[in-house]
């Protein structure tokens, strides 16, 4: 089998530190995730709070629900979900498309099927530095065809957030972030620069990958590699399918982190003021008074 390589001038790739498979469990209503960052295995790896590879049916989903002091980007990968939220927002996030929301010091949304059949996709959550937790809430939304791509020799990576093959996310990161959903062809082999002071990971979606090394032990579906230091990542497939995963890093904020749920501060009291704010409408959480998506009212959860 040929070797075909993108090189892009990684001169110490990171090896894998650990390796882990993300195991089903139960969250929402009826929803069944695969979560790998956030669980007993790894509460927190800075700045990534929660990596779910979520699988939902209806009438299950993820109906009317908070968030404050992080992002949460999700990325689909077959079916639609459709999101509605308390200031109006409301569309279906379908098939390769993107929704990265800065939740900030408030919102509250729903997350549901849009089609009959599973709907499966990626979300994660990162968080936000304490200058940053209680900004206004936005979005950045971006079509499946708006994606940046690029392709080379047996390699095509979408460029979520930050650049791979010379080509640039437009996505801002407020915390800065890569996120990049590689696919090898077989025989392929990659060097992709990661910043040196960045905590970085690899989530296997489909095939097998070697990863950091070729004698490490090859990697494949539902599986986590937290990757060492170093200053790039190098992966090779030395099978005959397609090999996909997606690379993301993300600059450690290096903050105490205060987690209650889906409410992400520095403090306990910050904790106990975000309950406070929700449990009586106050403080970015006004307009959750009167409000409940179309799909609450219509399933009656």
């Amino acid at each position: 089998m040929s070797e075909r390589t993108v090189s892009t001038h990684v001169k110490e790739p990171r090896l894998v530190a650990r390796k882990f498979l993300a195991r089903p469990q139960h969250e929402g209503v009826g929803a069944v995730v695969r979560r790998s960052i956030g669980r007993f295995e790894l509460k927190y790896f800075d700045p990534f709070l929660v990596l779910d590879e979520f699988s939902v049916t209806a009438p299950s989903g993820f109906p009317d629900h908070p968030h404050r002091g992080f992002e949460t980007v999700t990325y689909m990968l077959q079916g639609a979900i459709t999101h509605e939220d308390f200031e109006g927002h409301k569309g279906t996030i379908e098939a390769g498309d993107l929704q990265w929301m800065t939740a900030g010091r408030g919102i509250v949304h729903s997350e549901m099927p849009a089609a009959q059949g599973s709907q499966k996709g990626l979300q994660l959550w990162i968080n936000l530095s304490s200058k940053y937790k209680m900004i206004e809430p936005r979005y950045q939304e971006v079509l499946s065809k708006d994606i940046e791509e690029a392709e080379e020799d047996g390699i095509k990576v979408r460029i979520i957030a930050g650049e791979a093959l010379g080509i640039k996310s437009p996505i801002y990161t407020r915390t800065p972030t890569m996120y990049l959903d590689f696919s090898l062809k077989p025989g392929a082999h990659i060097q992709q620069p990661i910043p040196k002071s960045w905590n970085a990971f690899v989530y296997v979606l489909e095939g097998e990958g070697v990863f950091g090394n070729l004698e490490s032990q090859p990697a494949n579906s539902h599986h986590i590699l937290l990757l060492g230091i170093g200053d790039g990542l190098e992966a090779w497939n030395k099978s005959c399918n397609i090999l996909r995963f997606i690379l993301v890093g993300g600059e450690p904020l290096g903050e105490p982190v205060m987690q209650f749920g889906p409410f992400v501060m520095n403090t306990q009291e910050e904790i106990d003021q975000t309950i406070d704010d929700f449990e009586n409408f106050a403080n970015g959480f006004e307009k959750a008074r009167h409000w409940r998506s179309e799909s609450a009212i219509s399933l009656d959860f």
